[in-house]
């Protein structure tokens, strides 16, 4: 975590519970994912959120994070969607029941070896239905299920896959491969003795591919108010997610630009006329990407303030002639500009910042929320 700079992260715990709630009524089972530290919303804050919800399981990556996540006091079911490593995350499977996923014959090798001395482990069988990224491939079954007929004391309890195009309203015959192909790998694992709790559906493809709901939905970016659909066709399946994430910085100082005059590294920006600009103690070093350099805006006072010249290691200069003329609400050293949400009308979206910084929401939350947090119920 980042400790050196005035930077405020702003967590609400009730909006991203609201989130949570409006997810209940789509599938019967909600896995709520907390990799990342919680995508940069606080891994032990969310979790102790969620235990009154009724939830029952959540999912990190690593099996270090389910580690974490065990001694931070959470006692439901813990998924580590990218299974063991190394020997010490096998062992932690048993030393901290942990359900891990297992993606190839490598891992299975691996915990099918400690089962022989540390007995029974449940696992999920991962498969790869066209992401291409991790999982055995559905023509590997058979080898699959040869495996774990040798390996008894390894018992499948949940199977997995991943969407690759949930999001893109073009991809929908993509989309119904997949949950196809998943379908007929869950029918084989049946006929083979395994019944196991299917999940395919991320946020998007709970939201729109009402066949891919199954037992379980693995909720990420919805959770944490951001629209999967934004900037779609399906944009309206995502509206009235509650924002969760806050982000502040302080005004250090305000002056006047003169007109020819330049601002920050390399005078990428200068000015026409006469300005009214301040600078905010945030910068890259902040996680606050130089890449936003002449491009997006904070808001200050409930004004959106526009972004000129380049962003620095902790310092970024807005232009604020409009607030601080005779009929503008001022703005002082010491006051705060949010460089995400903020107070109304120039309240500022993930998505929205997300486009300016050229990323995605995603990104947006996992850097920002290295910053120091505050959680409000």
């Amino acid at each position: 975590m980042i400790d050196y700079n005035k930077v405020r992260v702003e967590i609400s715990l009730a909006n991203l519970l609201a989130n949570v709630r409006r997810f209940q009524g789509v599938c019967p089972t909600i896995i709520p994912v907390i990799k990342s530290d919680a995508y940069g919303h606080g891994l032990a804050e969310v979790a102790r959120a969620l235990q009154g919800e009724g939830i029952a399981t959540l999912a990190v990556g690593f099996v270090n994070e389910a580690v974490a996540l065990r001694r931070s006091g959470w006692v439901g079911r813990i998924l580590a969607l990218l299974g063991p490593v190394d020997d010490e995350d096998t062992v932690a499977l048993w030393e901290h029941d942990i359900l891990a996923a297992i993606a190839n014959a490598d891992q299975l090798a691996r915990v099918a070896e400690a089962a022989r001395t540390r007995g029974r482990l449940a696992v999920c069988l991962k498969f790869d239905t066209g992401m291409r990224r991790l999982g055995f491939r559905p023509e590997a079954l058979p080898q699959l299920l040869d495996a774990l007929a040798a390996n008894p004391a390894l018992v499948p309890v949940m199977a997995s896959t991943h969407l690759a195009s949930a999001d893109m309203p073009d991809r929908e015959a993509q989309v119904a491969v997949q949950a196809a192909r998943f379908q007929d790998v869950i029918d084989v694992l049946a006929r083979a003795g395994h019944r196991v709790e299917a999940n395919i559906a991320n946020s998007a493809g709970g939201m729109a591919h009402a066949g891919c709901r199954m037992d379980s939905m693995r909720l990420g970016i919805a959770m944490y108010g951001a629209n999967p659909f934004y900037g779609t066709a399906w944009e309206e399946k995502g509206e009235g997610l509650a924002q969760t994430m806050q982000v502040s910085a302080p005004v250090l100082h305000v002056h006047t630009l003169a007109r020819g005059e330049g601002v920050s590294y390399g005078w990428t920006y200068v000015t026409g006329r006469d300005r009214e600009v301040a600078v905010v103690g945030v910068g890259y070093a902040d996680n606050y990407s130089r890449s936003l350099s002449n491009r997006g805006f904070m808001n200050i006072k409930g004004h959106r303030v526009p972004i000129l010249g380049r962003v620095c290691m902790q310092m970024t200069v807005v232009d604020v002639s409009r607030l601080v003329g005779e009929e503008g609400p001022g703005v002082r050293p010491g006051d705060r500009a949010w460089l995400l949400g903020g107070p109304g009308p120039g309240t500022i979206a993930p998505e929205e910042l997300a486009d300016w910084w050229d990323t995605i929401p995603y990104e947006v939350f996992c850097l920002l929320g290295m910053n120091p947090r505050s959680h409000a119920a």
